[in-house]
């Protein structure tokens, strides 16, 4: 079948993807009679939006390594390596960034090209994915969502110049991508039109209201993660924060409106059963498990499995040995609960609980006028009805806790410590909030063996980029301050 793609651009890939581009090009040998000359643009959405949810990135096709699946979620405490600790130990400083690229932002490179393109936006092939204005609006969102993703999880990286062709792009500054990210949700939303609805779309089946809100709860979230640096950056968090809140198109605020990817099973499982399947390398970590069991909060008994009625954390970070002279003792864990790790289980994206704390943290911050208590009651509320533990008689002593009573003060920690609690297993997304709030206190383990012995900020840039784009990752390097897990992301500072 003749490929509809340009030269890509894929940080870490070898040397030889690129020179495969010289010898591309060998007319009709090999092409299929019985195989689509044209684009399908409905199978290149399907295509992005298996890297959705908590397991991002997590795809057979590319044979990634499962631990990045669970990397976020260690540097936060959310699980412990019960075999292999070195990403407990912050042992992996750089990541391969390909699949980000080659995967779902390539897929929505070619649904923008051709969905805007007058010679091929009336194909077939094209138009039976949807209306053009509805494919645009929704590879933008996705497009924002998953660049924000990697320059969260880098910093500065190629996004201008990125996806076009060019073997070297530039890196743009964070800042720089932060404001285009906004533009691009703001417009995104309001391309969507009454034509035909989308095709291939297994995150919404084609809704075009549930696709309005989760751009507009993107763009709150991405919003509050410049509250650092918001006054350096204009306001530009407080504004579109602001506006967010006002689109009329609505935001997550219930979960029934919940993003989550409904996996359903076979050939498209979830990411996390994948983890498990056959291997049992990551449980509920001590430190994770000991605070929910600290505060009596129910989700401790969906998010991990009990054993023998109890919870078992496995402690964070040992060695090897140590995690061997642990097991000796204690022959049963805590596994991520069967809730998160099924076949077909629900795996959330945007949930109401986290942008109810988002809106209450706003509050708290002078943002807006809305009641700050109140938002953070209802998103714990949210939390354990998403869960399906809520009791009211419960629910009514949690919040009237000290450790958690907004009554109490130190608001800010409680607010953090939520987020931190909602948010499971989400570690991308709970790596970002701990390194912007500080919240939970959590202290690296004494078995680190990166150089600071902290717990990580960032990932170094791939390795291959200090030879395959040398001058673009210079410039980025001595913008940002260098290239290490400790080198802080521009709205981390």
């Amino acid at each position: 079948m003749k490929k509809y793609l340009r030269p890509l651009y894929i940080g870490l890939l070898s040397t030889a993807l690129f020179s495969m581009e010289a010898c591309r090009d060998f007319g009709d040998t090999n092409v299929s009679p019985n195989s689509t000359k044209e684009p399908v643009t409905s199978a290149l959405l399907t295509g992005a939006l298996q890297y959705m949810g908590s397991g991002r990135a997590m795809t057979a096709t590319y044979a990634f390594d499962v631990r990045f699946l669970n990397e976020g979620a260690m540097y936060v405490q959310y699980n412990s390596q019960t075999q292999y600790p070195d990403e407990s130990q912050y042992s992996v400083t750089a990541r391969n960034w390909a699949p980000f690229y080659a995967g779902p932002l390539e897929d929505l490179y070619q649904i923008i090209k051709y969905n805007s393109d007058d010679a091929t936006k009336s194909l077939p092939t094209v138009i039976s994915g949807g209306s053009n204005a509805n494919q645009l609006a929704a590879a933008r969102i996705l497009k924002a969502y998953f660049f924000a993703l990697v320059t969260d999880q880098w910093g500065d990286v190629p996004y201008t110049e990125a996806l076009t062709g060019k073997v070297t792009p530039k890196y743009d500054a964070q800042k720089d991508i932060y404001t285009d990210l906004f533009k691009e949700l703001k417009e995104a939303i309001a391309q969507f039109d009454n034509g035909a609805s989308l095709k291939g779309d297994i995150l919404f089946k084609g809704n075009v209201a549930d696709w309005k809100r989760f751009g507009n709860s993107l763009r709150m979230i991405l919003a509050l993660r410049l509250s650092k640096r918001n006054a350096e950056a204009g306001d530009i968090g407080k504004k579109e924060f602001q506006a967010a809140l006002a689109d009329p198109a609505g935001l997550v605020d219930l979960n029934s409106e919940n993003v989550n990817m409904k996996w359903p099973g076979g050939s498209f499982k979830n990411p996390w059963y994948q983890m498990y399947d056959g291997r049992s390398d990551y449980a509920i970590s001590a430190t994770f498990a000991d605070t929910l069991k600290l505060y009596a909060d129910p989700r401790v008994n969906v998010y991990s499995n009990p054993h023998g009625g109890q919870i078992i954390g496995v402690p964070y970070g040992l060695t090897r040995e140590l995690l061997i002279d642990w097991s000796a003792s204690h022959p049963s864990y805590s596994e991520v609960g069967d809730a998160i790790t099924g076949e077909t289980s629900p795996d959330y994206v945007i949930t109401a609980a986290q942008i109810l704390l988002c809106r209450s943290e706003a509050a708290l911050l002078g943002w807006t006028g809305e009641n700050a208590e109140q938002l953070y009651k209802d998103a714990i509320k949210a939390s354990w009805q998403q869960w399906g533990v809520f009791d009211q008689a419960k629910y009514d002593a949690y919040i009237a806790d000290a450790k958690i009573s907004w009554a109490g003060g130190e608001r800010e920690r409680k607010l953090g410590t939520q987020k931190w609690i909602a948010l499971y297993p989400n570690g991308w997304e709970g790596w970002a909030e701990w390194r912007r709030t500080g919240w939970p206190f959590l202290k690296p383990t004494i078995h680190a063996v990166n150089a600071s012995k902290k717990i990580p900020r960032r990932y170094a840039f791939p390795v291959n980029e200090i030879t395959l784009n040398k001058t673009a990752y210079d410039e980025a390097v001595s913008r940002m301050g260098g290239d290490t897990h400790d080198t802080k992301v521009w709205w981390d500072k």
